[in-house]
This record gives structure tokens, sequence and C-alpha cells, in this order.
């Protein structure tokens, strides 16, 4: 324990420690000398940039991209015009900020991505000076320019640009000047000298912060903190402020004792600290100073590059970097000298365990009879959480382990938990990785912020890995990262598209979650549409494949998978595309070929393109459906002339199809039609486009006897149609004689019961009794019954000596009808004797 506290500095109630993180692998000939640096937070990639202003073309400045740990990515030759200012995004894309308020943004590998200008004023008076800032809404820049006025862009992905007010007095570029998030507002806070000055969307504000002194002189540099809530002034006399970035409470104020201003300034807090402090930097010194008056001292030798985190400063050199953090209590608690806290017990007593000494079973009862085994566990695991070093994380987890033995009703997921997530962060904390996050930045970033980031820089199988040790859902994990690397897989251009989609089926298989289509989708954005076909053979659902063979203009390829995949709504999707983009001749040709969606299309034009259907039927020579076009395409024409044009084009496609009784049946239909419309000149009788029954029932109705038996000898109707026909017309009519006399004029083919029956269906017994004596025997019983006559029905069924008669007679009977019924019964047991 002596060695790990050897290296704490004390500042007021609060220790802090330099943790080496890495002996940096570049190898940077004159340091980070003349040189424009970026480094994300959160362990993030390094920009450098040498010797920014050059502007020869021969002797090109060289940008290049490292890991955190000095790592070489990528580097290329700056072509562009002077950048201001480097920084990164929080999703680690590079932004360079030029002098003619250009700003480029590439990816982690050098790629150039996209870029925006900061406004048309900023070409004329160039940047100044500029910064790039992490908000509520994403990553923001703010620029100065020529003219002294500050424009800021929030959101760099939703650019909306707004230039703040003017600052009065100011003559030349701020000596200092932050941006601040406060109230869901991004403001600017600026000191020209003797003032301070807040600029918003609308006002320019002085400010004075509070409890400054007096002697305390001119604000040359400030600082915001991480999470923007504090802001250290430091004063041309060497005097730090510090307080609230509202600037309505003061912390501290400390003499530095410097009077030049610092290199850099950064905030150094651990979350939920009550000392917070801030680390300054010149030439060739390092200060952190607190809320106290002390000051701790570090002299550097190297020009230095210090990275505001969320728990500390990354200090980085040409040669190592190293992390300045305030120690966490638990640490403090459990390491200090002569500490009495249940977790330094309990690590003594696995120490003295160890060497197999009976002191740990004395610090042990110290423990219990304290009550604080339970804490001393916690305190050692929530330490070794803290902890860089992989042998005290070990030390730490293993005295919790066997403090834990003597608990039993301790749970062991925080134990568990702690130690997978120290596994995961000592994996991407390897220099090969170079993600030196501490505990708290991973619980603040998350898991899957942390696979995002791998893979985004390519580490496949650790984030695999990682994904399989910690048993995420594959479709959060293993399934996400191998869709990513499918996607940067098939823009490698130094294999053959065969070569790339077995390796991508090998490695994807069937993995829940990756769609080849995606895959395909990135290939073809590659410019490798074969490949993006290989691949999409490998997708199982059709309803992925055809958009993009569509998007590719593989249409007839499309047309196949959407009629193997059974979903007519995908078909239509298809065919839909094809009539727009391909002309009449070669739409029809490819739908030849596929009978299905022919088939399909065909239904749809008789909905709505009937037009369209006939073009089909031509195309294919189908003069059976063609003439079925005309036929009911004539229904739709109100003139005659027209109507009679298209039936007669229906009867020639019926002859070329050979259909010789469907042509009859039109050239009937059009005699009909020249027939209702001579009737219709000659007597009005409004016939026209009704059927061969309906003009005859009409023409009956109408009195026109002689018209009606024409059409009855014209079109031959049966006879049995034309005497119902007749009968009931007459009957309806009550012309009753003319009706004797039709029954009179050749024997009935229906029979004189159907005359029986209409008669009484009008209501006239009269008439229907006339006709009773003309009905066949079988007919007559019926005949009696339909004119209510039980006794004729009677005799009939009783000469015919018919039992079913009989009984039909005997359920007609009523009481009153005895000796009817007698009589009945007498006959059919007469009947049932012989």
């Amino acid at each position: 324990m002596a060695f790990i506290t050897a290296t704490w500095n004390p500042l007021g109630e609060a220790f802090y420690r330099k943790s080496e993180l890495y002996e940096m692998c570049w190898s940077i000939r004159d340091g980070l000398r003349d040189s424009l640096v970026a480094a994300a937070p959160y362990g993030g990639p390094i920009a450098l940039l040498r010797e920014p202003h050059r502007r020869s073309p021969s002797s090109r400045p060289q940008l290049e991209i490292y890991s955190a740990s000095g790592v070489s990515i990528t580097s290329f030759p700056w072509k562009s015009g002077p950048v201001v200012q480097l920084g990164w995004t929080v999703s680690d894309e590079l932004l360079c900020v030029q002098e003619d308020g250009s700003v480029l943004i590439y990816d982690l590998f050098g790629s150039f991505k996209r870029h925006f200008s900061m406004g048309q004023e900023v070409v004329q008076n160039q940047v100044l000076e500029a910064k790039v800032f992490h908000s509520p809404y994403g990553t923001g820049v703010a620029i100065v320019t020529g003219s002294f006025r500050f424009t800021l862009a929030t959101n760099i992905d939703d650019l909306k640009l707004r230039r703040l007010p003017e600052v009065p007095g100011l003559q030349g570029k701020p000596p200092c000047w932050v941006v601040l998030t406060q109230d869901r507002q991004t403001k600017v806070l600026l000191s020209t000298g003797p003032e301070l000055y807040i600029l918003d969307n609308t006002s320019c504000t002085a400010v004075c912060p509070p409890g400054l002194s007096p002697q305390a002189g001119s604000v040359v540099h400030m600082s915001v903190s991480f999470s923007y809530k504090y802001l250290a002034l430091f004063t041309d006399t060497g005097h730090l402020w510090t307080g609230s970035s509202h600037l309505q409470e003061k912390l501290s104020e400390v003499d530095t004792k410097k009077s030049t201003p610092p290199k850099q300034m950064v905030w150094c807090r651990r979350p939920k600290s009550q000392q917070p402090s801030v680390v300054l930097m010149w030439d060739k010194l390092l200060m952190v100073a607190g809320v106290c008056n002390d000051t701790i001292q570090f002299p550097i030798e190297d020009p230095c590059v210090l990275v505001g985190e969320l728990d500390g400063v990354r200090i980085i050199s040409s040669t190592n970097q190293e992390l300045l953090q305030e120690v966490p209590l638990v640490c403090q608690d459990i390491f200090k000298i002569a500490s009495m806290a249940p977790g330094a017990l309990l690590l003594e007593a696995h120490r003295e365990y160890e060497k197999s000494s009976q002191k740990a079973d004395e610090y042990l009862r110290e423990i219990k009879e304290q009550s604080m085994l339970g804490e001393a566990v916690r305190q050692c695991v929530e330490a070794a959480g803290h902890e860089y070093d992989t042998n005290t994380q070990k030390s730490l987890l293993r005295a919790a382990s066997f403090g834990k033995c003597f608990l039993t009703d301790f749970s062991p997921d925080p134990f568990v938990s702690t130690c997978r997530e120290l596994r995961v962060l000592n994996a991407v904390r390897e220099s090969s990785v170079g993600l030196p996050l501490t505990h708290t930045q991973f619980k603040q970033m998350t898991l899957q912020v942390l696979i995002d980031r791998l893979v985004y820089r390519q580490f496949y199988p650790l984030a695999i890995e990682i994904c399989r040790y910690l048993k995420i859902p594959d479709y959060q994990g293993v399934s996400r990262v191998l869709k990513h690397w499918a996607s940067c897989k098939v823009q490698q251009k130094d294999l053959s598209d065969e070569a790339i989609a077995r390796a991508v089926c090998v490695k994807v298989g069937d993995s829940p979650g990756v769609s080849y289509s995606h895959i395909a989708a990135k290939a073809y954005e590659c410019g490798r549409t074969e490949l993006a076909i290989k691949l999409l053979d490998f997708e199982a659902r059709s309803g992925e494949q055809v958009p993009l063979l569509l998007k590719m203009k593989r249409s007839q390829l499309a047309l196949s998978k959407a009629v193997e995949s059974g979903d007519t709504d995908l078909v239509y999707t298809v065919v839909t595309y094809l009539k727009n983009e391909m002309n009449r001749g070669d739409f029809f040709m490819t739908l030849r070929n596929q009978p299905v969606a022919l088939s399909l299309y065909r239904q749809f034009c008789k909905l709505q393109e009937q037009e369209t259907l006939k073009d089909l039927y031509n195309q294919d020579d189908d003069h059976q459906e063609l003439a079925n076009y005309y036929v009911t395409a004539s229904y739709r024409e109100k003139r005659l002339e027209s109507r009679l044009s298209l039936l007669q084009s229906a009867v020639d496609e019926y002859n070329k199809a050979k259909n010789e009784f469907a042509a009859k049946a039109t050239e009937d239909e059009m005699r009909l039609l020249r027939f209702q419309r001579k009737l219709d000149d000659e007597k009005g009788a409004g016939l026209l486009g009704l059927s061969l029954q309906a003009t005859m029932e009409a023409l009956l109705a109408l009195g026109l006897h002689k018209q009606a038996e024409q059409l009855y000898r014209d079109f031959r109707v049966p006879d049995k149609r034309y005497w119902w026909l007749k009968l009931k017309s007459l009957a309806e009519k009550e012309e009753w004689e003319e009706l004797e006399k039709f029954s009179k004029s050749k024997k009935s083919p229906i029979g004189y019961l159907a005359f029986v029956e209409v008669c009484m269906k009008c209501n006239n017994k009269y008439e229907a009794k006339k006709y009773v004596s003309k009905v066949t025997p079988e007919q007559k019983v019926k005949a009696h019954l339909a004119i209510s006559d039980l006794e004729g029905a009677a005799d009939a069924a009783i000469e015919r000596k018919n039992e079913s008669e009989m009984g039909v007679v005997l359920s007609r009977c009523s009481v009153s009808d005895r000796l009817l019924i007698d009589r009945l019964n007498r006959a059919r047991a007469s009947a049932a004797k012989k």
C-alpha cells in the first residue's frame, strides 16, 4: 500500500495522483511544438497538424491521426486552406476549421465526409479563432471573425448559423473567450480586458464575477468545466478565480504568483466531488489549483497537451501519456496510511491470509465486531473499478472475494459485474487498441457506445469477443458487429466479388438481425453491382431483395424474385415500376416471360386500365380475350353505332379464334340492337339495350304481338319460353278472350296447368276453370286443387286410384268435409287391398 500512496499529492482535503496510461507509440521528431493538436475525450483519437500555417505548395503540412496510445491510424498532406482549429465530434469525426470559414469533416481514417461554411461574411473577414464544443444538442463550432463578431453553429448535423450581437468597444481579437451551455441556450463569455461580457442570441450583457478581488486585474484566460457547470478565470496578475458558470457563486480565488497567462487551463473534477480543481500549464510547469490556497506543481520537460475528461485530465506529451485525477474517496479510505476503514482492514486481512498468518483472523474479527464486513466488500469492489493498475485491481477483488465468503446474504451481482467490466476495460486499454477509459467514463459512455467505437475503429474480433463475454443479445451485439464488418468488407478492392460474397456468407451465416440486403446496398454504393446481386441471393426476405434490385436497374431479376415470393403486393410494386421505366413494347415482352405477373397485371387492368388490357391482348394475339374485351366495351358505349362497331370487331376476333358459337351469338346481339332501334324509332318503345327475353316481354306488354312473334321466329326462341311469356303477359293485362284464343291456337307446349295457375295468380277463378278440363290426367288433381275444387280433385284421384294424390287431397280437407274424407279413406283402403 505504501507505494500506491507514494504518487499521491495532497491539495486541501483531497489527494491527486498521476497514473501513466501509455508510453506513446508514435515517433515525433520535434515533439508537439508548432503543431495544432486535438484529442477527443473518453480516450478518443488524437489529430495532429504540423505547422498548420505553412503555405508553400512544395511542402504542405501533414495531417496525422493517431489512437490515444500513439498508434498511427492515417496521415495525409493537407491540400486545403490554412487551418485555424481542429476538433472532434461526439462520433469521432474530425472537424478542420479553415481561415475562410469552411469546416471540413473527415472520418477516423482520413476519408473526406462533407463540408459546410460558417457564413458568407466569414469568407471576406476570415476566422481569427475557433472552438469546437459539445452541447446537449450535439457538436458545435464557434468562431471569431476579422470584424470581431461571433458566429455559432450549435449542432453541425442540423446546421443553423447564429450571428451574435456586437461587443461594445471591442477593437481587436478578444484576449480570451469560452462557449457556455446554460438553460438550453448556447452563449459566449468573453473578456475585453477589464470587462467581461456574455453574448446570447439577442443581447450583449456585461457581467462581473462575484468576489473577484479589485487588484485581480484583467481576465486573460478562461476555461469551462467538462459539464459546463463551473468556470475558471485567470487574470494578468496571476489570480485564479473559480466559481459557477452562471457567475452567481464563487468557489475560490488563488494567487498562482504567475503573471504570464498559461498555455492551457483545464478543469480536473471527479463527479460528485466537493473539491474541484483547475490544471494550468506553462512551458515548464504544470500546476493544480483547488479551492484552498495551496497548489500542486509538477515540472514538465516537453510541450504537452491537456485533454479534459469527465473525471480528470489526460496529459499528452511526445513520449508518454498520463491521467491526472482526484483520488476517489473509496481509494483514499482503503490505501491511506494507517486507515482503519473496513475496506482497508479487509485488504490487510487477505494479505495476511495469503501469508497463512493468524492476523487475518484478527482483522476479520475486528470488521465483524463493527458489523461492517458487507461495507468492506463493497469498498474493495468499488475501489478496484477506479484503479488502472491490474495488480491493484486483482488485490482488491481477491480481498472482496475473500470477505464475501463470510457473508450469507451478500448479493454477488456488483462483484461479478465489476469483474466483467474491468476485464473489458483492461482489454480496450491495451496499447494496440488505445482506449484509456476509466470505469467512471465507461459507465457514462455505456457499453453499447463502447462496442460502437470498437466497431468504428474496425476492432471486430475484440468487439465480438466482448459481446459474447458479456452475453449481449445477438441483435445488439455480435450481429451488429458482423453487419458493420460486412459493410466494410464489401469495400475492399483487392478481393474478387466471389471471394467477398463467400467470406460474408461464411462469417455472417444466419445471424439474427443481419440483413444481407443492407450489406448488398453498401456494395452497390461502392459501385460493385455484381457483388450486390451475389449477396442478395443470401437474403431470405424477398421484400428486402426486390427494392434494391429495382434500384440497381435489374428489373427482370426483381420481377422473378417477386413472383417467387408469392407476394402479390410485391409483384404489383415491381410491375408498376417497370411500367413507368420501360417503353410499352419492352414492358409487355417482359411480362410475357412471367405468366404470374402477366395474369396479375391483367386483373389490375380489368379494374383500372381497360385500354392497356386491349394492347396486351393484341400483343399476345389472344383473339378470344380480345373479342371478350370488345363485347364488354360495347356495353359502356352510349351510341348505337359505336356499340355495333365494337360488336363487329368482336365477331371478327371470335372468327379468328374459331369460336363459332360466340360469333353467332354476337351477330344475334347486333340484329337485336338494330331491331330495337327500328322499333324505338317507329313506336318509341324504349327497347334499346334490353335482352331478347326482356324485349319480347316489353313488346307483349305494349300489345305488339306481331313484332313479338317476329322475334320469336327470327331468333328461334323455344316454343315453351314464348308461350310462357305470352301467357303471363295476357294474364297480367287481363285480356282473357285473347288468352282463350291463344290457348286454342295450337296444342300448348307447356300444358294447360300453367294456364290454371297463372289465372289463379291473377285471382280469376272463373277463367282458370275453363282450362281444368284440358289438363292431362296426371295433372288433374293439381289443377282442381289450384281452383280449390276438393270434390273434383277427389274424383280425379279416385279415378286414377293414386294413393299419394288421395293423401294430398286429404291433407287439404277440413273437419267439415267429413263425407269427402270418408270417401277418400274407403278409396285408399280399396286401392291398398289390390
